[in-house]
């Protein structure tokens, strides 16, 4: 890319065809750059769920049934209530008229309200954990993304576990 941007500071006329030649490259790679950010940024949120499942998967168990994987999920979908207590309490202490976190907070809000809508509705994606094999592959995964291709994602919706 610097030698891209080296040839480009050489030449002369902005309209000549090797000045746009290597325009059209530099935002080429620049596009691609921006494409691979935005998967890599998929890749850790999807990585970062399966964890938190994994991490609460009981270590006899071999396959979680119905109403214990309707427990794990309503779990999951409760994970940030204690930090929206600790924010409350935060914002009720002191004279201050103005929300300290209010960011965060809001992110927290927006986040649990999409979850709980999806999980209602279409179903809230996530390893199945009703299955033997997928079950193997979450507890001999070691947190590594490039593995992720390895789980079965399934869409699990509240009406699917009832």
């Amino acid at each position: 890319m610097p030698k891209v941007k080296q040839n480009l500071d050489k030449l002369k006329h902005p309209n000549s065809r090797k000045t746009i030649s290597l325009a059209k490259k530099m935002l080429k790679n620049e596009k691609k750059n921006h494409n691979k950010l935005g998967t890599h940024i998929k890749n850790n949120l999807i990585g970062e769920k399966i964890m938190w499942f994994k991490e609460r998967i009981p270590e006899d168990c071999s396959c979680l049934s119905k109403e214990q994987t309707l427990s794990l999920i309503e779990t999951y979908l409760t994970r940030f209530d204690e930090e929206l207590e600790q924010i409350v309490l935060k914002n009720s202490v002191g004279q201050r008229k103005s929300r300290q976190h209010a960011s965060r907070e809001d992110i927290i809000n927006i986040t649990k309200q999409r979850e709980i809508e999806e999980f209602s509705t279409c179903g809230i994606e996530m390893p199945d954990l009703m299955d033997r094999q997928q079950i193997e592959v979450l507890k001999n995964w070691n947190g590594e993304l490039r593995y992720l291709q390895h789980f079965k994602l399934k869409r699990i919706s509240r009406k699917h576990l009832a």
